[in-house]
């Protein structure tokens, strides 16, 4: 990857007052996760003729729940992800008041784990899972380490608070995300193809000045950025990182930065 984009980006960053992020499955695959379209990804799980879209259907989840749990567990839950350079810079940059929200297409709940408090989980969160019968919260674990369909002490089923394929979008998770993308002036799109309806179609909504896509894969958003990089986020963000802790260092090293209070330089 070419040092003048990772110049250019960290340029638009610090000139923009109001940045989105808005990522997808490519995300997070530095964390160990899996992305959809690669050969180890979601969508090579076929179990016999069952498609994983099909097994991820609200109505399979109905009528097939124990088999629906067996493949949600062994193929949606990686308990030991950690964050990697995309959620640890953003974590930053939302210290700074600089980014304004992030939105994700993303279930693996990384993004609230490196700190961040804007994040609107377009899909759900696998940590978030609740009783069908007496609304309780539970933890991902007691999906992760029970046998068959998962219950409640009051009986019920657990379900994970994830959207499945045949259910509409969190209502108020989109008006939030959609205000955030409309009054942004900065945009960065990663890890994502944009295939995903209807949140690929959030970031029509924007109007700002900068829009900035990141992936390894073409998107249907290209032709409209004002700086695509075809490279991997995280090493994107890795480099944003690493530049990041150099000006820190120089700044640390500059007379100027170093006098005591109401001490002019000179």
């Amino acid at each position: 990857m070419k040092s003048d984009k990772i110049r250019m980006l960290s340029d638009i960053i610090e000139r923009s007052g109001r940045i989105v992020f808005f990522g997808g499955a490519g995300v997070s695959t530095a964390s160990g996760i899996p992305d959809f379209r690669s050969a180890e990804g979601l969508y090579a799980q076929q179990e016999g003729s069952l498609s994983p879209e099909m097994i991820l259907s609200k109505s399979f989840f109905y009528l097939q729940p124990e088999l629906f749990f067996d493949f949600y567990r062994k193929h949606m839950l990686f308990p030991e992800a950690k964050p990697n350079p995309v959620h640890l810079f953003l974590y930053d940059l939302e210290k700074k008041d600089k980014l304004r929200g992030i939105v994700t297409q993303n279930i693996d709940g990384l993004h609230k784990a490196a700190g961040n408090i804007r994040v609107y989980e377009l899909h759900g969160n696998v940590h978030e899972n609740y009783c069908m019968e007496c609304n309780a919260s539970w933890p991902m674990e007691k999906i992760l380490h029970s046998k068959g369909i998962p219950r409640c002490d009051c009986g019920g089923v657990i379900k994970p608070n994830v959207v499945l394929y045949g259910e509409p979008l969190e209502k108020y998770v989109c008006i939030g995300a959609r205000r955030e993308i409309t009054n942004a002036d900065a945009l960065i799109v990663a890890g994502t193809s944009l295939a995903v309806e209807p949140a690929a179609s959030f970031i029509d909504d924007f109007r700002g000045r900068h829009l900035v896509v990141i992936n390894q894969e073409p998107t249907p958003a290209d032709e409209k950025a004002d700086l695509l990089i075809r490279e991997d986020a995280a090493e994107v963000f890795r480099r944003l990182l690493d530049e990041a802790e150099r000006s820190h260092a120089q700044t640390d090293r500059d007379p100027l930065h170093q006098r005591t209070p109401g001490q002019r330089p000179g």
